[in-house]
């Protein structure tokens, strides 16, 4: 595959990635689907960090639209371009590991939620983990399914992040054969 077709396809790949980071970081503001929670600061301390909005989100979607154009013929089909396409993808890196690290710590310490009468966070540093046991997870009483809430949305971060890291490696390792070898963009007959 040459190295232009491959920068379209891992933008292209990027764009749902992106789009999945940013719902799931808004919907994590409200936690079954009430705004009352975001209002009265009842919510994950990590959902605040905002990993998917601006890790996985913003940070990888500037990549993705300076790849798509380095693939296309042009300006930005060149060496240099690809060369500049080195760099946004080492961007989208760090974007994507922000966002695997939030989504990571996010899923260790639990949500935050009426535990006793009390708001807290009842899963961080216990042992065991929440994760394995299921029968704490009625320790929440609210918001309900707070808990399942929470691991489906991080997991889904957790997994999108790890694919965008994925593909921005890819890219700059592609970007680099561009740089050296040209985009090899065809030019048509001699």
């Amino acid at each position: 595959m040459c190295t232009g077709k491959c920068s379209r396809f891992i933008a292209v790949t990027l764009y749902p990635l992106v789009v999945i980071s940013i719902i799931c970081n808004i919907v994590l503001f409200f936690p079954g689907g009430d705004i009352k929670y975001a209002q009265d600061g009842h919510i994950t301390e990590e959902v605040k960090y905002m990993g998917g909005l601006i890790g996985g989100g913003i940070m990888v979607l500037l990549p993705a639209l300076y790849i798509h154009l380095t693939g296309k013929q042009g300006c930005c089909g060149n060496r240099c371009g690809m060369f500049l396409s080195i760099a946004f993808a080492a961007l989208g890196v760090v974007g994507a590991v922000y966002s695997l690290i939030v989504a990571a710590l996010g899923l260790q310490n639990g949500p935050m939620c009426k535990n006793n009468l009390f708001w807290k966070t009842p899963f961080k540093d216990s042992e065991p983990s929440y994760l394995t046991d299921s029968t704490r997870w009625t320790e929440c009483t609210e918001p309900k399914d707070i808990v399942q809430f929470n691991i489906g949305l991080f997991a889904t971060l957790l997994a999108t992040s790890c694919l965008q890291i994925i593909l921005c490696t890819i890219q700059m390792i592609n970007g680099l054969f561009g740089c050296l070898c040209g985009a090899c963009i065809d030019k048509g007959p001699l």
